[in-house]
This record gives structure tokens, sequence and C-alpha cells, in this order.
């Protein structure tokens, strides 16, 4: 009885700390995104955010570079993937340093900045490649993450963010029940210990450079894991909204902040599935979660959907 409590304790610590992983990303989108938009140097992934290719765009870029991740894992060596995942790792990190560097140190001349930000980059790139240990891959992933959710914030319309959610949404729900092919390329990120994904220890000498286990046996041998593991797209697809929201109708904060609760009850429901021991596709309670909770925040404080605009078609 102890050792079952023991272990739900754990559970429930791990389930705990995840969830501050979202209020921390999310709430560091939200402070970070006015610097972020007075910085000449940060632009918008698209010129127009409310135009309705730019969610094709994304489709397209995100389903190729998933096919060529998993070819490459089947047909070639992995450390090809290694190389070109911590290369775009370094290239976001470079953004993620320099935004902070260039407002707290702006007595220094842009060369200055850009060699700083430049050698920090580089920093985290090999500690990656040479000790990916879980507390490196999180650090990373949560600046990462908090880059990708201003950039793609400050790009899309709350209406085209909103379309993304949802079509995110069926694609990791077949992803994971049908076709299953999302647990294949989580195998592949664990494997060559990638900053793709978030980890929670659930006991004190958990490492993440020892972990040779495979997802997929693990599942079918219903083997209690010890760690917590959540795709970092799991916390970066809702902050998206969070920050749209925020960037188009600056004076809907509470809008924002009522979208990461919403968020957060998703968290919850998704977790009440997850300790069942299965994995589980998160952004359809995720995404789902911060709709709703930005359709509810939204209707109350203001009475209307704020900052939705549906975009005339191009055709």
């Amino acid at each position: 009885m102890n050792a079952l409590g023991s272990s739900n304790k754990k559970e429930i610590t791990a389930i705990l700390v995840m969830g501050l992983f979202f209020v921390l990303i999310h709430g560091a989108a939200l402070f970070l995104l006015t610097p972020f938009e007075s910085s000449e140097s940060i632009q918008p992934a698209f010129e127009d955010p409310e135009n309705p290719t730019n969610i094709i765009y994304i489709f397209v870029i995100m389903l190729s570079f998933t096919v060529l991740i998993l070819l490459i894992a089947k047909f070639w060596k992995k450390q090809v993937i290694h190389f070109i995942i911590l290369f775009a790792i370094g290239y976001t990190m470079f953004y993620a340093f320099f935004l902070p560097f260039y407002e707290i140190l702006l007595p220094l001349n842009v060369l200055a900045l850009l060699g700083l930000s430049v050698l920090s980059a580089l920093v985290i790139v090999i500690l990656l490649y040479k000790y990916p240990e879980w507390y490196i891959i999180d650090l990373t992933g949560i600046l990462v993450g908090t880059s990708a959710i201003i950039i793609f914030g400050m790009s899309l319309s709350v209406f085209l963010v909103i379309l993304l959610l949802i079509g995110l949404a069926v694609y990791d729900a077949i992803s994971v029940y049908k076709t299953k092919h999302m647990v294949d390329l989580a195998d592949t990120v664990m494997d060559l210990k990638l900053p793709v994904l978030l980890v929670v220890p659930k006991i004190r000498e958990y490492s993440l450079i020892k972990e040779t286990r495979r997802l997929k046996d693990q599942i079918k041998e219903k083997e209690e894991r010890d760690a917590f593991f959540m795709g970092l797209g799991d916390i970066v697809m809702p902050g998206i909204l969070v920050v749209a929201v925020y960037y188009s109708v600056p004076d809907a904060l509470w809008v924002s902040i009522g979208t990461i609760l919403g968020t957060l009850v998703g968290f919850i429901l998704l977790m009440r599935y997850v300790m069942k021991g299965n994995p589980q596709a998160g952004l359809p309670l995720l995404c789902g979660g911060a709709i709703t909770g930005y359709i509810i925040s939204s209707l109350i404080l203001f009475g209307e959907l704020v900052g939705l605009t549906v975009p005339a078609l191009p055709f």
C-alpha cells in the first residue's frame, strides 16, 4: 500500500511540474512579446498574418519534415537527423539569446551582441550533443518553445491560429491512434535525446542519457516509466493562441490568461488518460481547452470574440 501511494505521489508531482511548464513558457512568451515586437532584428514568419495560405505552408512543412525524419530513421543513419535538428536548434537559440542580450546589454555594439549570442547558442548545441541530460533538454525546450510561440503568435491572426489548432488536433489524433507513426517519431527523438520534448523525472536518480528502452516496448510490456514525457509541440501550439490574442488586442491580456487556464483544464483531462499507461494524443484536449478558454473568457470580458476577424478568401 505504501509503495502504491509513493508511486501515485511521484506521478502527481511529475504532472504538476509539467503543468508548471505550460504556465512558465506561455507566461514568458507574453512577457517577452513586447520586446520581440519592438526589436527590428526579429521578424514575423509571415508578412500577412491573415493570409489563409500561411497555415497551408505550416502543414506542408510539418508533414514533410515528419516524413523526412521517419524515412531517414528507417533507411539511413539516425545521426543525420541529429545534425539537422541540432542545426535548427542552434539557429533558433541564436534568436532566443539575441533579444535578451539586446535589451540588457545595450551599451555593447551590434557585433559584440551577435558574437555573444552565437557563442551562447553554440554552448547549448555542444551540451546537447555531448551531454544531453534531461535538464539540458528541458532548458533548451523552454527557450525554443518560448521563441516559437512568440514568432508564430505574431505571424498568424487569431482566426488562422484557431484553424491551425483544430487541424493539428485532428492530425495528432490520427497519427497516434490510427497510423501510430507518432510513437515511432517519439522513439527516434528519445533515442537521439533531441530537445523536442520536455522531461520530468519521477525518481531522483533518473538519467535520460542512460534511458535505452524504446517507448514502444515499454508500452507493449506495460512497464512503468521513470520519467514523464511531453512533446514540446503540445505546449507550443496552444501557446500560439495565447500570444496571438494579446498581439491582436493588447487590452485582452486577461483573455490570453483565460486561454492559458483553458489549456490547463485540457491538460488535467489529458492526464487522466495518460495515467492509465497508454500513449495519448495531446493536442485534441490541449488545443480544445485553449480554444474553449479563449471563447469563454472573451465572451465574459468583452461580450464578443476579441481579435477574431475572418479573412477574405483569395479566390
